[in-house]
């Protein structure tokens, strides 16, 4: 299972990457491989304002729907229009062309910090304890 060392991750199984103001948001290839075959991804208008750990979209499976929850706050700038047609890049490149959303982060230095979010690391020591 990839896991990328320059992301950060939610117990819920988002992953963030920062890149100086914004930030990308999506599910890890553990939440991907364990709802199975992505039929349908739900997200929020663009100018839409997240909080942390709020819902900000949904996810479905052959097996299940699931909420997203965002990793960092902020007002989302750009989401993956490629999802509406193409579901499945979720569970073939969740951390490519499998990216959710893009947010302007309300305060960048909380999100670089870590705050709640899990380094690789520790994302993986989750996902093994299962």
């Amino acid at each position: 299972m990839q896991v990328p060392d320059d992301l950060r991750y939610t117990q819920d199984h988002e992953w963030l990457r920062i890149d100086g103001e914004e930030a990308v948001m999506g599910i890890t290839e553990y939440a991907a491989s364990e709802l199975g075959d992505i039929v349908f991804v739900e997200l929020p208008p663009t100018g839409t304002t997240v909080a942390v750990a709020q819902s900000f979209g949904v996810i479905e499976s052959v097996k299940t729907a699931s909420d997203l929850f965002a990793p960092a706050a902020g007002e989302i700038v750009a989401i993956n229009a490629a999802l509406a047609e193409k579901p499945e890049l979720v569970n073939d490149d969740p951390y490519g062309e499998g990216w959710m959303v893009r947010v302007r982060l309300s305060d960048p230095d909380t999100a670089r910090s870590g705050g709640q979010l899990m380094d690789a690391d520790a994302y993986r020591k989750l996902v093994e304890a299962g």
